[in-house]
């Protein structure tokens, strides 16, 4: 059971976009998804009261925030959404159940600096070496010299990383598809319209690195 959670402690990155989605993605091929949130804000869990009847089923489990336990029996696919500032036992909480991190980065001076830290946390976690590591660039726009630059610091991160590869799947551009959507409990995968084709191809990469 692959249990993948979608973690940076900068605040506004974009993990519930990358969380629910993915969680989406798993449940439109038929798996047995849950998606679970240790945020405060219950992000993950808000947008589930607004999905739909009728479309794949996304279950949750309850996790509080001094205790985080495997999902129930049956589950295949786990999704875990985390909070701002996570670290510490948080962190280490969350990280023996994970199987893969997925780390979402914006094109900010700012995020950029704040995410460094995290990635020198879990280079030095002992549990990383056993995990799959990646990095999204989120609310991205191609040519920028922000996306540029963002580039260029991923590059670098190999040596923090140490043994850990730290891969970049790619780019989740900035549109308000991803606002729409949310607003409804909705996912690219529950839609179907010419307007989320882009979208689509961009999560290519991310999909297939998760069903690796």
């Amino acid at each position: 059971m692959p249990v993948i959670v979608v973690a940076n402690p900068k605040g506004g990155v974009g993990k519930s976009t990358l969380a629910t989605n993915l969680a989406g993605y798993f449940a439109s091929r038929g798996h047995a998804v849950m998606l679970g949130d240790v945020d405060r804000q219950q992000s993950a869990r808000t947008w589930l009261g607004l999905r739909p009847a009728g479309l794949p089923r996304i279950s949750t489990w309850e996790t509080t925030h001094d205790d985080i336990v495997r999902p129930p029996k049956g589950t295949t696919h786990v999704v875990l959404d985390t909070p701002a500032g996570l670290h510490g036992k948080r962190l280490d909480d969350v990280l023996k159940i994970a199987d893969r991190v997925l780390i979402p980065l914006q094109p900010s001076i700012f995020d950029i600096h704040a995410t460094h830290d995290f990635f020198r946390q879990l280079a030095a976690h002992k549990r990383t070496a056993r995990l799959k590591l990646a990095v999204v660039g989120m609310r991205t726009r191609e040519g920028t010299i922000a996306t540029e630059q963002l580039r260029g610091f991923l590059g670098t991160m190999q040596e923090p990383t140490h043994e850990a590869e730290l891969p970049l799947l790619g780019f989740v551009r900035d549109t308000q598809n991803y606002v729409h959507l949310a607003a409804h409990g909705l996912t690219l995968w529950d839609v179907a319209s010419a307007r989320f084709e882009r979208d689509l191809e961009q999560w290519q990469p991310i999909t297939a690195w998760a069903d690796a």
